[in-house]
Formats: C-alpha cells, structure tokens, sequence
C-alpha cells in the first residue's frame, strides 16, 4: 500500500499515513482526530548524467567532419 503524506492543519506537523489507492484521502488523521490535508510530495527518484536524454543517446560525430576542409 502506498504512503501519502499529510499535513496537520493546526500545528502544520507532517505526517506518513499508508492507505489504498482506492481510499478518500483523509480529512482527519485517523488515530488522533485532528484536522489533516494530503499534500503532494516530490518523487524519490531523480535522473542525472549522461544517458537520460535524447541528445546524449544520438551517434557522435566524427572529428573528420568537425574539423572541415583544409
């Protein structure tokens, strides 16, 4: 089951709550009753370096045709 994050609205605590997918969000944190919000989280994963790009996957040229006619 996926873990959410949610925000406690009167003491701006954030809080990891696991529920279903298929679950309302909470309007309340389920053992202590106070007013919560879900907000949104950025992603764990992160893409850098060479490889993740169209132009880093392209053929490199030559240096015969970069250096031009002599």
């Amino acid at each position: 089951m996926p873990t959410y994050l949610y925000k406690n609205l009167e003491t701006g605590e954030i809080y990891e709550l696991v529920q279903s997918m298929r679950d309302d969000a909470y309007t309340t944190h389920p053992e202590t009753g106070v007013p919560v919000k879900r907000i949104l989280a950025r992603p764990a994963i992160a893409f850098k370096g060479s490889g993740f790009y169209a132009n880093d996957s392209r053929p490199k040229e030559s240096s015969d045709k970069s250096k031009g006619s002599e």
